[in-house]
């Protein structure tokens, strides 16, 4: 299986850090090929402009997802996106790896979604779902965060945290369809114990040791609509 950690972090010796580690050698020691884009070390650019298009279809206006289509069929993107975009379509699993913001992404990570997730080649018309662009490969999201895991979950301070993913886990990976693993999650980690930590290690590793047996959560499936994306249940 061909891997692509995407690694947004600061700080290499963070704990965030120590969770891409694991995983590199975890996947390469069970015979996976592995490829990491570090995002913070690479100095991602992660604002999307009229940059990354050397060929405008409109030169006057910036359609930004027009011209990702049209600037893909013309093979006339920026390098880095280009060269992300094929690390991205060569792997058979993607992992993102981060620490949560503010309820969401680091803004490099986010920006590195906005860039190379190209419409016309993971998405466009109706290529979402099921039917999405990347369908065939897996999606998984390990995250750090420094709230307690009593403090997620129905009634508990921050709600659930698979509704702060949403926009991630549903509105991005699994629009341009991946199949979806349910998310590593190490709790509380700036503040734990070194054994504690570690003991993530050992959890991540034997996780990704039967990643490929992994079940995806289960997302909308375009057969389940009409053609206008109205349910077929409501007809029935």
């Amino acid at each position: 299986m061909n891997v692509l950690i995407v690694h947004a972090h600061p700080e290499p010796q963070s704990f965030t850090a120590a969770l891409r580690d694991q995983a590199v050698q975890t996947l390469q020691s069970n015979g996976h090929e592995v490829r990491v884009s570090d995002l913070y070390a690479m100095n991602w650019n992660p604002v999307a402009s009229a940059e990354d298009f050397s060929l405008r279809e409109n030169p006057e206006y910036l359609a930004y997802a027009l011209e990702q289509r049209h600037n893909s069929k013309t093979q006339t993107l920026a390098t880095d996106i280009r060269q992300e975009l094929d690390k991205l379509l060569w792997a058979d699993l993607l992992i993102l790896n981060f620490p949560i913001y503010w309820f969401s992404t680091p803004a490099i990570l986010k920006g590195w979604i906005d860039r190379v997730l190209v419409s016309g080649i993971c998405y466009g018309g109706k290529r979402f779902y099921d039917q999405g662009g990347l369908r065939g490969k897996k999606a998984l999201v390990t995250v750090t965060l420094g709230g307690r895991e009593h403090m997620f979950g129905e009634g508990a301070i921050h709600g659930p945290l698979e509704d702060m993913l949403r926009p991630l886990l549903r509105g991005t990976l699994a629009y341009v369809g991946l199949e979806v693993l349910q998310p590593f999650v190490g709790w509380h980690v700036p503040y734990i114990s070194a054994e504690a930590r570690q003991a993530f290690l050992v959890s991540y590793g034997r996780r990704l040791e039967s990643i490929e047996s992994d079940e995806p959560i289960q997302y909308p499936r375009l057969g389940q609509f009409d053609d206008r994306l109205y349910p077929l249940a409501q007809r029935q």
